[in-house]
């Protein structure tokens, strides 16, 4: 059994040092990778970033096939307040003639295929005929001039603001696309309001000179926000991948877990009985030799070590007896037969069994035994199996003349709880989880070297839950221990009135 655990051990330290070992080298491979792309790339990004922004912008581009020629037509008929409407239909004609040919182009882009395409001419491309574009939209502030109108450059202004910021919204996934399509009706727009400076306010061409600043800084703005954004989404699909990775290690540990629990199993399930056969036999023939059933024993040594074997055997048969039940209750398979039983008269038998026990080391036990309370519906097998593991305990750790008060009483809300108060030497608080633990020991009982193995209490706490109720311990150190196997009121059998001169039980519903 000893070296199964010692197997089964060394197999999920080897996979937990596995596991950090490859995930640290995910990680350095994943910084490795993302440095290296980021010192290649003279923009600051992932190169892979690069095919993601320019689609961005087609898409962008595309979303507006409909809105930019409404636009053209709305700018071209004001200005034919101040030009030939010749000139501005020229003008319209040739402005959507170039909008046609982006439209044309960021549809190949995004039907063309990802491996195949060269991003590189792609975005010489879009780059061309942005500036194709904004030479085309700064020429309406060229058209000459057949009328005197006092608020022309405010129109022209007004036009400047809505191509720029159009611009800017539309194409800050390239930045060097913003810069191409604003910056020509900016240098037009501010060097018409520079040539009629003195017919024209200053504050106006201040604030076309503000504008443009704020547009350009607004497009960086946005270029930097969507950069963050795909680098949230990248370290996002980095954390899924780990995610899935963790979740096959750890599927694959828990197969493994199960499989070495099943093994357990059955290996308990074979060696039980290969266990009992001869440990009955020794415990059968250590008992008529240390009684000298046959005769008596020429030596007294002989009669000292036929009780030691006697001894060491009853113990290895009891802790196989409770590795086999903790083991069946883990499984699933320890099966109840319950029926309704007195939990007073069940604490009184335990504390029969250990009276002699107790007197030895001068302890005395005294019985709170509430011996009215109605009957419990539950394994008596069972609850005779926590009260005396509890009992037990008390006594074993309970120093000479101590005192051990074992109580049965009803709990406020109807159900049953059985109780033992001990004045023994207490458990301290960062111990509890370990003594509550399977084959945890306390520092108490290492020191006093007492028998046992560990499983009394893990046993208590299986079959309290078992009969859905709750264990309870408490301990101060120096001072006792108070232990409580507590069972819901759903357990407790009513009492019903006296019919026929008998009394008839029924469970509570």
């Amino acid at each position: 059994m000893a070296g199964v655990s010692n197997t089964q051990r060394s197999s999920a330290n080897n996979r937990d040092i596995n596991s950090a070992r490859a995930a640290k080298r995910r990680a350095v491979l994943r910084t490795v990778h993302d440095v290296r792309e980021q010192l290649n790339n003279k923009n600051g990004y992932r190169p892979s970033f690069r095919h993601e922004l320019m689609m961005m912008y087609a898409k962008n581009r595309a979303s507006a096939i409909f809105a930019i020629p409404v636009l053209l037509l709305i700018s071209g008929a004001i200005s034919t307040l101040w030009a030939e409407p010749l000139h501005s239909l020229i003008w319209i004609s040739v402005t959507f003639a170039v909008h046609l040919i982006k439209s044309f182009l960021v549809h190949r882009f995004e039907h063309a295929s990802g491996e195949e395409i060269d991003l590189g001419a792609w975005q010489r491309r879009f780059i061309f005929w942005e500036v194709v574009g904004g030479l085309a939209w700064a020429a309406i502030l060229l058209l000459p001039t057949t009328k005197e109108l006092s608020y022309l450059e405010e129109y022209q202004f007004a036009i400047m603001l809505v191509v720029v910021a159009l611009t800017t919204m539309l194409n800050f996934p390239i930045p060097s696309t913003v810069w191409a399509g604003s910056l020509p009706i900016a240098l037009v727009i501010n060097y018409t309001i520079l040539i009629h400076a003195s017919q024209v306010d200053t504050t106006l061409s201040l604030m076309s000179i503000g504008a443009i600043f704020f547009f350009f800084l607004l497009s960086k703005q946005l270029y930097s926000s969507t950069l963050a954004m795909l680098n949230f989404r990248v370290e996002k699909d980095f954390l899924i991948t780990e995610l899935e990775q963790a979740k096959a290690i750890s599927d694959e540990s828990r197969r493994q877990a199960e499989e070495a629990n099943t093994a357990k199993s059955r290996f308990l399930a074979t060696m039980s009985h290969e266990l009992r056969t001869p440990l009955n036999a020794i415990l059968g023939f250590s008992e008529m030799m240390k009684n000298e059933v046959f005769g008596p024993l020429p030596n007294d040594k002989y009669r000292e070590y036929s009780n030691d074997i006697h001894a060491s055997g009853s113990h290895l048969l009891n802790l196989i007896n409770e590795i086999l039940d903790l083991s069946r209750i883990e499984a699933g398979r320890y099966k109840l037969n319950e029926e309704a039983v007195s939990l007073s008269l069940i604490a009184e038998d335990c504390e029969n069994l250990l009276r002699i026990r107790a007197s030895a080391k001068d302890i005395a036990i005294v019985l709170d035994l509430d011996q009215t309370m109605p009957k419990l519906w539950a394994d008596e097998r069972a609850i005779r199996q926590i009260i005396l593991n509890i009992l037990t305990n008390a006594v074993k750790f309970t120093p000479n003349g101590g005192k051990i008060t074992l109580s049965a009483k009803s709990t406020e809300d109807g159900g049953q709880m059985v109780t033992v108060l001990d004045t023994g030497m207490g458990i301290p608080e960062n111990e509890i989880e370990t003594v509550l633990s399977a084959f945890g020991q306390g520092s108490a009982a290492i020191q006093m070297a007492e028998e046992g193995s560990g499983l009394g209490l893990s046993i208590v706490q299986a079959l309290v839950n078992m009969h859905d109720g709750k264990f309870d311990l408490q301990s101060e150190l120096r001072k006792g221990t108070k232990v409580s196997a507590i069972f819901p009121p759903s357990r407790v059998m009513d009492v019903i009135k006296p019919k026929k001169n008998r009394i008839l039980l029924k469970r509570a519903v």
